[in-house]
């Protein structure tokens, strides 16, 4: 009995052993399972890894490519806006245009026309900035100043005193033409100097009843336009004539009920440049003199260098006109159609 006893035992132990060996198997299997898969999972985030750290260099390359980009374009953008200024100061045209008074050729037909239409070509003299020391001649004839420019010195010689001059060329700054259209109408004027004292639409009737009278040199009125914000107006009459009388006035007083106004009186125009042209001029008949000293009185010096250079031996031909600075002074030179006009 002991021995079926330990038969059993042994039975029953060889079958947990195989159990076990059994589950060890599954054990090792799931293990050998889950590395693998933990294998694949870091292969795939390894790959990924690499392909967004790729994907990042790429981009930080474009982003310093677009950085240089950018730096460039406002490199750019400052030399232009530079060469804008540049340009825009050197084009730049302020002068006082003195009044002018017009002579009567002859009487016209008014008609049925509104506007008065005016054109006006501007011109701007080309200008030239003497130095010290340097004197321009003008010649009567192109081929004189052409053969001084292609003498590489002028030897001078008056009194005790020598000098070697350079000829040079005179190339002036550029300068502008254009056309100035002006369309001024007959029947409107602009009033500016108005506040709203009053409401906007009882500023209208006063305005009205105001230039309507023939007393303040008014007349009949059509219609009114105005603005509060801006205190200004428009008015158009149904005659013409009325509002050339005010415009000539300038000034015109408003009774609103309030206060009294002295509104200012404008004609009424519209204006369009047209034909701009830039350009820039050499003078063919005078030649820039530098080099000079201060040896002699300014007249002196100027009449000792006009008998140099009117002399053929010299290369020299008919003065027109001379100007010489002295050293430490400057001058401004304009050109009109070849001739010299210092001022």
């Amino acid at each position: 009995q002991k021995h079926e006893r330990a038969d059993t035992e042994k039975s029953r132990l060889l079958l947990e052993k195989l159990d076990t060996e059994e589950q060890k198997k599954a054990a090792q299997s799931k293990t050998m399972e889950l590395l693998a898969q933990l294998k694949q999972g870091s292969d795939a985030f390894q790959n990924k890894r690499r392909a967004m750290e790729q994907e990042l260099q790429k981009l930080e390359k474009g982003n310093c490519a677009l950085k240089k980009k950018l730096q460039e374009q406002e490199e750019m953008l400052k030399i232009k806006r530079s060469e804008h200024a540049r340009l825009k100061q050197q084009f730049k045209i302020k002068a006082s245009i003195p009044e002018k008074s017009f002579k009567f050729t002859g009487q016209a037909e008014e008609g049925d026309n509104l506007y008065i239409d005016g054109k006006f070509t501007i011109i701007q003299r080309p200008l030239f900035l003497l130095s010290g020391g340097q004197a321009l001649i003008t010649f009567e004839e192109e081929k004189v100043a052409s053969r001084i420019l292609k003498l590489a010195k002028c030897h001078v010689e008056f009194d005790n005193t020598k000098m070697d001059v350079k000829p040079l060329c005179v190339t002036m700054d550029p300068s502008v033409k254009f056309e100035l259209h002006i369309r001024v109408s007959k029947r409107k004027v602009r009033v500016s100097n108005i506040p709203p004292v009053v409401p906007e639409e009882t500023m209208r009737d006063k305005l009205e009843i105001s230039f309507s009278k023939p007393s303040k040199g008014g007349g009949e009125v059509e219609s009114v336009d105005y603005n509060g914000r801006s205190g200004t107006g428009l008015l158009t009459f149904l005659n013409s004539g009325v509002a050339e009388h005010l415009a000539l006035k300038k000034k015109h007083t408003v009774d609103t009920g309030v206060k009294v106004l002295e509104s200012r009186v404008q004609p009424c125009f519209e204006y369009e440049l047209m034909k701009f042209q830039t350009f820039c001029g050499v003078s063919r008949r005078t030649v820039l003199l530098s080099g000079l000293r201060d040896e002699l009185e300014e007249e002196d010096l100027q009449d000792n260098l006009e008998i140099h250079f009117q002399k053929p031996s010299n290369y020299g031909g008919e003065v027109e006109s001379i100007k010489y600075v002295r050293q430490g002074r400057s001058l401004e030179a304009y050109f009109v159609e070849d001739t010299a006009e210092a001022e």
